[in-house]
């Protein structure tokens, strides 16, 4: 027996908080009754469960690692019928969904899933997953700007976590400069807006890796399944960063 919306976002309905959302609003049925309960137990096996009408089918996980290119919604659906991230997955038949996000203007690494519960995780702050991003910014910021990026910035959301930052180059005429910078978390623009609290607007953007995951051998627009060995390192450094913070992915 499992909960509820564990087994709703492992056959790929959704993320899990998502799920939440459709039990909490009355979409899901089980064995024909409206099922507004978080915590229900059900089998999957043997219970009909429906979302909408329709009866969910187990499906078989499945990982896709994306090159995101500039101009690309990071969603599956967009109501202006701008290119989104699943229209790059040509060949992919299995129903899947982003890992987080990545801004329309903002280039990178971005996961693929159907495994609700795998991506909840990755996408949780508390499991401090490393998200690196390169960026070419305004000016040349100093160590001491570069050191508040990594202990931690106010924005209007709040303070944001410790991560890393470091300068990797400078143009000459210092006009601009490229900076490495690691966070934990997936707020909004978040390092765009880190940037520009320290007076050092991002000029471009792009994530260069999630834990242990590169682009290394892709080019943008371009993605390729995660192997076995892959996922099994994602899950066991999950497990070593919720437990202990001792190891990172």
């Amino acid at each position: 027996m499992e909960r509820l919306q564990k087994v709703l976002a492992h056959a790929g309905v959704a993320s899990r908080r998502h799920c939440e959302e459709l039990i909490a609003q009355g979409h899901v049925q089980v064995n024909g009754q409206v099922v507004r309960e978080q915590g229900m137990k059900v089998d999957p096996a043997t219970d009909r469960i429906t979302v909408k009408g329709r009866e969910i089918a187990l499906e078989e996980h499945v990982y896709y690692l994306l090159y995101k290119p500039t101009g690309v919604i990071t969603s599956v659906t967009d109501p202006r019928g701008r290119r989104v991230v699943t229209d790059l997955l040509t060949g992919v038949k299995e129903r899947v969904y982003p890992v987080g996000r990545l801004d329309y203007d903002t280039s990178g690494l971005l996961l693929l899933t159907n495994d609700g519960d795998l991506a909840n995780k990755l996408a949780h702050p508390s499991y401090e997953i490393d998200k690196v991003y390169r960026a070419w910014v305004k000016g040349v910021p100093s160590q001491e700007k570069l050191k508040k990026l990594a202990t931690g910035i106010r924005l209007e959301d709040g303070m944001t976590s410790p991560g890393a930052s470091r300068l990797v180059k400078a143009e000459p005429g210092n006009a601009k400069a490229l900076i490495e910078l690691t966070i934990h978390e997936g707020r909004n623009r978040q390092v765009r807006r880190m940037c520009d609290a320290i007076g050092h607007p991002v000029l471009t953007l792009e994530r260069i890796r999630l834990g242990f995951l590169t682009l290394e051998g892709l080019r943008p627009g371009q993605y390729r399944p995660l192997s076995r060995q892959e996922v099994d390192k994602l899950r066991q450094g999950l497990i070593q960063n919720r437990r202990g913070r001792g190891a990172k992915l």
